[in-house]
């Protein structure tokens, strides 16, 4: 397989070998080369016809994670606001022609429409994402860039290993900074403005 680049935990290919990938003949990755990906135990996504795999995350991430899915599973159900979702499951942004797998989001009543049989088609209003060590540049640029253009309302990126939250607010076609929120402070959300984080409780060891 050519790769265009690797880091520890994120592998970026395009073209061929490895017979577990399935090289696409028109050279960038869609939706149908998508599904024909093993089912191998490493997470796929397709952002720009780029193919982006990184192995199961570390258990850090997933106690993180697990924080953020039990707070915000409990105030959006609790205030009957919509439904929350979280990896692993596909989402087809309207810029994209084929799956990314946010760490978690959050879809109003007003937008479940786009909750299908099998994945997400359209743009949910919030997405979160776990730093992950090795993963940070997807999440902090590929993501970032690639949220903004489909319209995602709100995007928090969460680094654990710094104990910080960065929530970004969409402003046209690009994210602002809302805020960098760190130790015993509370987390603005302009989606969820009633939410209470604190990032103490989410990112403490």
């Amino acid at each position: 397989m050519e790769v265009i680049m690797a880091v520890p935990e994120l592998t970026i290919a395009k073209t061929k070998t490895a017979s577990r990938w399935y090289p696409p003949p028109q050279g960038e990755w869609t939706y149908e080369d998508y599904l024909h990906l093993p089912d191998d135990g490493l997470r796929y996504e397709v952002i720009g016809g780029n193919l982006y795999m990184s192995p199961a995350p570390r258990p850090k991430h997933q106690k993180i994670l697990l924080k953020l899915i039990a707070v915000l599973y409990d105030f959006v159900y609790g205030q009957e606001l919509g439904e929350i979702y979280h990896a692993p499951i596909d989402v087809i942004l309207p810029e994209q022609a084929a799956p990314v797998q946010p760490d978690l989001l959050y879809i109003p009543h007003a937008n479940l429409e786009i909750v299908g049989e099998t994945n997400i088609e359209g743009t949910p209003d919030l997405i979160v994402e776990v730093l992950s060590p090795g993963n940070a540049t997807h999440d902090q640029i590929t993501k970032f860039q690639a949220y903004a253009q489909s319209g995602v309302k709100e995007y928090w990126i969460v680094d654990g290993e710094a104990g910080v939250i960065d929530v970004f607010v969409l402003r046209g076609r690009a994210y602002a900074p809302l805020g960098r929120f760190t130790a015993d402070e509370i987390v603005a959300s302009e989606v969820l403005p009633a939410l209470q984080v604190k990032v103490s409780d989410i990112c403490a060891a």
